[in-house]
């Protein structure tokens, strides 16, 4: 009976991780069963091996990926791993001329 009282302490702190573990694996599942279920032609996706492409058809299984104009190609609904959302803003690759900025700043750049 001692022995039953000295592993009591261990036998709840292993209970509860095993719990909570369990409990945030199948948080995971319902967040990616319902991610596969919400997936909709014309949708921006990334799959787990950092794919990133629009959905042109979907199956119960497989979805169809455009990677490039022109190059669909076909993939398990189990290897998309997230939608990609488009942002508000411009995401242009321009590079702005700071120059103007640093010279009407009034600020000297002297090498020494």
């Amino acid at each position: 009976m001692e022995s039953f009282i000295v592993f009591l302490p261990l036998i709840l702190v292993m209970g509860a991780f095993l719990y909570f573990a369990n409990r945030r694996q199948r948080k995971a599942l319902d967040a990616t069963i319902s991610l596969h279920d919400s997936l909709a032609i014309g949708d921006r996706v990334h799959t787990t091996s950092g794919l990133q492409g629009t959905i042109t058809a979907v199956t119960d299984d497989d979805v169809d990926l455009e990677i490039a104009p022109g190059v669909v190609t076909r993939w398990m609904k189990l290897a998309v791993r997230g939608k990609i959302e488009d942002s508000d803003e411009d995401t242009d690759d321009t590079v702005e001329d700071t120059s103007r900025d640093v010279e009407s700043s009034g600020v000297e750049l002297t090498k020494d």
